[in-house]
């Protein structure tokens, strides 16, 4: 994965942002769209593909297009640079494989303390009865 080549492939789109603002809401084109077309990118290869598209299966389009937007600054280019960096994270999670898990035996001290423990509560709950006669 080399992020300048995919981010080469992302559009972007500036549309009017919603919300509170006042003049500057009416007539600034700051939220930035940004939008990936996961079958159309020459950057990841067949398998980042398959990958992608079942991890992002919620998030996709029926074009599978990839659509995020940004509005939180009154800067175009902050909103620009903050959507990029939540769709680098996006890919870089999606496209991370956990290690698989080694089974390892329980030490046979943790089972002796675990079987000691026991025996000592045993212990202490039997002295707190009524002697039986």
């Amino acid at each position: 994965m080399e992020p300048d080549k995919i981010i080469s492939e992302l559009t972007f789109k500036a549309v009017r942002s919603s919300g509170a603002g006042g003049q500057n809401v009416n007539k600034v084109s700051s939220k930035v769209v940004l939008t990936f077309n996961v079958n159309a990118s020459k950057a990841l290869n067949d398998e980042e593909k398959a990958l992608l598209s079942v991890k992002w299966a919620t998030k996709l389009s029926s074009e599978n297009l990839l659509i995020l937007n940004c509005d939180e600054d009154r800067s175009q280019l902050k909103n620009k640079e903050i959507v990029i960096k939540r769709f680098l994270e996006l890919l870089k999670q999606a496209l991370h494989i956990p290690k698989k898990r080694k089974a390892t035996r329980v030490p046979r001290s943790v089972i002796e303390k675990r079987i000691k423990a026991k025996r000592n509560l045993s212990e202490i709950k039997q002295n707190r009865r009524k002697p039986h006669f």
